[in-house]
């Protein structure tokens, strides 16, 4: 009599039936191993057959099953065991050509996962949605909104109380400023270069200070304590590039790429006033006598002044320049400085300027003769001296009464500018001078010998501005290329 022998067919199938036939091959298995273990005898495990005894008539199925010949001629001891242990026969595979045909299935990987895409993988799951309380009730929500609501009020606190760090310091008079060395606090929110820092110059509230971003936003932060973001203003669609305290400190003025300038209140963060120049607002400049008025300049062989309560433009400022790149008000108001980006031969009449405020007529032009441009200004807050940052890698002094001569036997050398906007600035007592770096480093100058007294590695990146604390001795702010804000003292 012929003997049939069992066909194992590799992978002739559709997706569908070897979708379908998994499940089956994966019951046949277990049966096997079942049946394996119940008929355990030496020789073949099935049928018991001494291995030199056997046929060369076999067929290996799944996890070595051999038959002398077909699984229906064989005797029913192999049901019999399965009823036995109850295993529940598994669904024949649907093929004409044999009875029972079975297929191999290809051994998986071990360890591999099926892909998932990004968006999937990174959107939240049921149990993350409900993650602030047990239950899918209104509950949960209304405690995540006490609680926001809690935050948003301390902040709102935080912006116009005392500091408790400040409010011994408050009344005293204004010592020598000490040199700061250690880190207090870092802060990382912003998401691009930060281009300045400053604090708040009224004595209660001075531990707020404000950040302005490339990233579009200015932040406020409690940068005496507790390191917190108290506000983000994002009241410009384009990078903000200065920004600046009002006398009272409870506003700030903030200039953008976006052409505009806006003055904000800083305990409500809403807008008090938003004027829109024709140019990329690249500086700006509160009047010292009138704090209503402000100049704006950028892009543009233009300065203008406008008027906070009418937001009307009120002056023009013309000069045959391309891009006004700092505006420093001297003692009083009357007059202010500006710079420019001239840097050709016969530009010594426009690198530096000084202005009349009410004729907006020029008073001098003949300030600076170097061919370095002058990327930022800062007043002496008792001499009657200013500096300004020069790309050639110092600080130069003038005087700031007529004619603004230089003083040519004093600059302050160590640091790098390299084509960033550095900013420099005075220590409230006057006796220091600081001053950021392309390095990263802060550079601490005596102001009467111009000598280097202190190198603080700060950034690893340039650092574009450092801000001394009106009040406490030994605290300072800086910021760097990178968006990162750290507090020394």
């Amino acid at each position: 009599m012929a003997s049939l022998s069992l066909v194992a067919y590799e992978d002739s199938g559709s997706d569908e039936e070897s979708a379908t036939n998994n499940e089956g091959v994966s019951s046949t298995l277990k049966c096997d191993s079942a049946v394996e273990q119940f008929l355990g005898r030496p020789g073949s495990p099935a049928t018991g057959v001494p291995r030199d005894r056997q046929s060369t008539n076999t067929t290996t199925v799944g996890p070595l099953w051999q038959f002398k010949s077909s699984p229906w001629e064989q005797p029913h001891s192999v049901d019999c065991c399965k009823k036995a242990l109850q295993i529940p026969p598994h669904p024949s595979p649907k093929n004409s050509a044999c009875p029972n045909p079975v297929k191999r299935l290809a051994p998986s990987p071990v360890g591999v996962r099926p892909y998932m895409p990004k968006r999937q993988r990174l959107a939240p799951t049921d149990d993350e949605v409900m993650m602030p309380g047990p239950s899918v009730s209104s509950g949960p929500v209304e405690v995540t909104a006490a609680v926001t609501t809690t935050s948003q009020a301390s902040c709102a606190q935080m912006l116009s109380e005392v500091s408790d760090r400040v409010r011994p310091f408050l009344g005293q008079k204004v010592g020598r400023m000490e040199l700061p060395r250690r880190v207090l606090l870092q802060l990382q929110a912003h998401q691009g270069p930060v281009n300045t820092v400053q604090w708040c110059p009224v004595p209660h509230t001075s531990h707020l200070l404000l950040s302005a971003s490339m990233d579009r936003t200015v932040k406020i932060w409690d940068g005496a304590e507790s390191g917190r973001c108290l506000r983000t203003i994002s009241a410009h669609s384009g990078a903000v590039r200065d920004a600046c305290w009002a006398q009272c400190g409870r506003r700030l003025l903030s200039g953008s790429f976006d052409t505009t300038a806006t003055l904000t209140d800083v305990e409500t963060g809403s807008e008090v006033v938003k004027v829109r120049n024709q140019f990329k607002v690249s500086c700006l400049a509160l009047q010292p006598a009138d704090p209503d008025v402000f100049l704006c300049g950028g892009f543009s062989p233009e300065v203008k002044a406008w008027d906070a309560r009418s937001s009307k433009m009120v002056r023009t400022y013309k000069a045959g320049i391309q891009q006004t790149l700092d505006i420093l008000f001297l003692s009083g108001g009357k007059e202010f400085v500006t710079s420019s980006d001239s840097v050709s031969r016969d530009s010594a009449d426009r690198t530096l300027i000084a202005w009349d405020f009410e004729t907006t007529a020029k008073v001098s032009n003949q300030i600076f003769h170097e061919r370095y441009t002058c990327p930022s200004l800062a007043l002496h807050p008792e001499s009657e001296c200013f500096v300004a940052q020069t790309n050639g890698n110092y600080i130069a002094v003038f005087s700031s009464q007529r004619p603004y001569r230089i003083n040519k036997r004093r600059r302050y050398e160590g640091h790098k500018v390299e084509g960033y906007a550095i900013q420099c600035e005075f220590s409230r007592c006057g006796s220091l001078l600081a001053s950021g770096s392309s390095s990263g480093s802060v550079h601490f100058y005596d102001h009467q010998s111009s000598r280097t007294l202190h190198i603080l590695r700060a950034h690893q990146q340039a650092c574009m501005c450092v801000s001394l604390h009106p009040i406490l001795p030994s605290v300072a702010a800086t910021c760097d290329w990178s968006g990162e804000i750290k507090i020394w003292h």
